[in-house]
C-alpha cells in the first residue's frame, strides 16, 4: 500500500501532464447528455453526497449511491459496499458501468500514517474494483488541510500565505490527501479517465449523524441555549474571531464537481472551492444566534482562551434527549446530531484561514454563495426535518 511516507508526493499541478491523454481520449465525451451519464457518489449519505446526489438527480443523471447501507430514492439506486474491504467494492461493483465517479467519503483513524493507509486504500480500491468500467471522469474532495497539514501537524510548519493557492507546493509532511491523489493520478493513467481534485473549507450542508457537521452542531447548541439559558459561547480562538474566513457550502460543492466531471475546463485539475464572500466570525456568530432564536444577552465572543463545545456542553447528552422529547425531534442521540470536535477544531485554529477562487473562475465556473444564506437555509431545512426545534 503506497503512503506518503514512502512514495515521493506528486504535484497536483503538475501531475497533468500524466493523464493529458486521457484528456484527449474522453474530450468529446464530457459534454454528453446527462442521459448517457451514469454517476456513482461515493460517500452518498454525508454532506456532500448528499448534495451529489440531488444535483445529480435534478439534472437528469442516472445515479448509483455507495454507502454502508444501501439506500435508494427515486432516480437513484443504492449500493451497499465496504469501503475498506477490495472484496466488497470488486463484489458490490462488478455488474455496475458508471461514467462518472465522486468521491465524497474518508475514514478518521487515530493516526495520520492510520489515516493514509486506510483513506488511500479506499480510493485506490474502489478504482481498480472498476476497471472494467467505461470511466470518464473522477472527482475528488479532500480541504485546505493540503495547505493547513494534517490534524496532527496543524499549521505546526511552514504554510503558504493567504488566500490559498492551488499551485502552492506540497508540505513537507505526510498528508492523506496526498496520498489520496496519487491513487487518483495512477489510476487515472492506468484506466484512461480525466480527474478532479476539489479542496474545500469547512462543508456545511444537510446530513445526520456525519462527522464534520458544522451546521447541525451550531444548531445544536443553539437550542440547549435557548432551553436552558447556557452562555452561547463562540467555541474557538480570538484569532478565528477576528480574522477573515469563508466556507463552502455542499451545495455550491456538488455543482462545481458536477462542472468540473463535464466541462473540458475542469479535467486534469486540483480546485479550491469556497463560496465567494468572506466574513469574521464576530460578525457572523451574534447574527447565526439571532437566527437561531437565542437570547443577545447569552451571545459571547472568546475570552482568553478557547471555550470549546467539547467542554461546554459536556454531559448534555439527557439534555438534548429531554429537549427532543418535548420537541418532537427525531433524533433524540446528541452524538448523531452534534460534531462538537470538528466545530473546536475548525473554530479554534490560530490562524487566518482564505481561500483563493481565480482559478476556477478563469476556467469557466462562476457558482455563488453567501455564508449567511447558506446557514439560514440549512437551519430552515433542519427546523423542517425536526432536528432541531
Amino acid at each position: 500500500m503506497s503512503t506518503a511516507e514512502t512514495t515521493p508526493p506528486t504535484d497536483p499541478t503538475t501531475a497533468s501532464s500524466t493523464t493529458a491523454s486521457s484528456a484527449d481520449a474522453v474530450g468529446a465525451s464530457v459534454t454528453d447528455a446527462p442521459g448517457t451519464r451514469t454517476a456513482l457518489v461515493v460517500g452518498a449519505s454525508g454532506i456532500t453526497g448528499t448534495a451529489l446526489v440531488e444535483r445529480l438527480t435534478a439534472d437528469g443523471w442516472d445515479v448509483l449511491a455507495l454507502s454502508r447501507r444501501a439506500s435508494s430514492a427515486p432516480g437513484v439506486r443504492g449500493i451497499a459496499a465496504d469501503l475498506r474491504g477490495a472484496d466488497s467494492l470488486a463484489e458490490a461493483l462488478a455488474d455496475e458501468r458508471p461514467t462518472h465517479v465522486f468521491f465524497t467519503a474518508w475514514s478518521r483513524q487515530e493516526t495520520e500514517a492510520e489515516n493514509i493507509a486506510v483513506n488511500a486504500g479506499m480510493v485506490r480500491d474502489l478504482l481498480a474494483a472498476l476497471a472494467h468500467a467505461p470511466l470518464q471522469h473522477v472527482a475528488l474532495v479532500t480541504g485546505l488541510k493540503h495547505y493547513l497539514g494534517p490534524f496532527e501537524a496543524y499549521a505546526a510548519g511552514e504554510m503558504p500565505d493567504t488566500p490559498f493557492h492551488e499551485e502552492e507546493p506540497r508540505l513537507d509532511t505526510p498528508n492523506f490527501y496526498y496520498a489520496q491523489e496519487d491513487e487518483l493520478f495512477a489510476a487515472a493513467a492506468r484506466q484512461g479517465f480525466t480527474w478532479s481534485v476539489h479542496r474545500s473549507h469547512t462543508v456545511i450542508g444537510y446530513a445526520v449523524g456525519n462527522a464534520m457537521n458544522m451546521g447541525l452542531t451550531i444548531a445544536a447548541a443553539a437550542a440547549l441555549s435557548r432551553e436552558h439559558g447556557l452562555p452561547f459561547v463562540f467555541p474557538g480562538s480570538e484569532t478565528q474571531w477576528n480574522s477573515l474566513t469563508d466556507m463552502t457550502d455542499a451545495g455550491l460543492l456538488a455543482e462545481h464537481m458536477v462542472w468540473a466531471a463535464t466541462d473540458p475546463a475542469g479535467a486534469d485539475e486540483p480546485f479550491n472551492v469556497v463560496n465567494g464572500d468572506v466574513f469574521r466570525w464576530r460578525w457572523m456568530w451574534p447574527r447565526l444566534a439571532s437566527h437561531l432564536g437565542v437570547d443577545p444577552a447569552l451571545v459571547a465572543g472568546p475570552s482568553g482562551a478557547p471555550q470549546p463545545f467539547e467542554q461546554q456542553m459536556a454531559g448534555r447528552e439527557a439534555d438534548w434527549t429531554a429537549l427532543a422529547e418535548r420537541h418532537g425531534l427525531v433524533e433524540p442521540d446528541l452524538v448523531r446530531v452534534a460534531s462538537w470536535w470538528h466545530t473546536d477544531a475548525d473554530l479554534g485554529r490560530e490562524m487566518e484561514v482564505v481561500t483563493d477562487m481565480g482559478k476556477s473562475r478563469e476556467a469557466g465556473f462562476v457558482g455563488f454563495r453567501r455564508t449567511e444564506r447558506a446557514f439560514t437555509e440549512l437551519f430552515d431545512r433542519y427546523r423542517a426535518a425536526r432536528l432541531v426545534p
